[in-house]
């Protein structure tokens, strides 16, 4: 379980996975054209490791002039769960997450290390809330900003849609 998890946080498998999120179905022309960044037998190699894991399936396979157009699509099932969790130790938890907020710190540098910016025009931020919920408000907070996330995702790259990463990270406050 860790394993899987471990697999998805690299950066270009991450990247792959949040192409798919959404319940999109794309081949690897549509997904490259995504990832610009990603060279296409780098593409090809991460995608194979995601399918050997079960993290995405081929969901169709379309014969083309000779050859075999694969569709992918994410296996959200296998991605998280109950039972997922519970498998993963503490220290593996914490590796996780080390690494996640790795990835995220370079993101922030590589934004901020372009010659311009405009933090403001850009929409910049980052910020912390504490919230007291019981666990049905939450499980319904959880669940509207999943729906909204999904709206959001689900929106095409356009000459006027900039890219931009949302993260959301829940932490519950240790108990007393």
């Amino acid at each position: 379980m860790y394993s899987k998890a471990k697999l998805i946080l690299h950066p270009v498998r991450m990247k792959i996975v949040q192409t798919l999120i959404g319940s999109r179905e794309l081949n690897v022309q549509q997904i490259a054209q995504k990832l610009t960044d990603v060279p296409q037998a780098t593409l090809y190699r991460h995608l194979n490791k995601l399918v050997e894991a079960e993290v995405i399936r081929v969901v169709k396979e379309n014969q083309i002039r000779g050859t075999i157009e694969k569709i992918y699509s994410l296996a959200e099932e296998e991605i998280s769960g109950k039972e997922e969790l519970e498998n993963v130790t503490r220290e593996e938890h914490l590796t996780l997450f080390l690494t996640f907020m790795t990835h995220l710190l370079g993101k922030y540098e590589s934004y901020l290390n372009q010659e311009q910016i405009d933090l403001y025009k850009d929409g910049v931020g980052f910020r912390e809330a504490l919230v007291y919920l019981s666990d049905e408000e939450f499980q319904e907070f959880a669940q509207e900003l999943s729906t909204l996330m999904k709206k959001v995702i689900e929106k095409e790259p356009t000459k006027n849609r900039k890219a931009r990463h949302i993260v959301s990270i829940f932490i519950p406050e240790p108990r007393k």
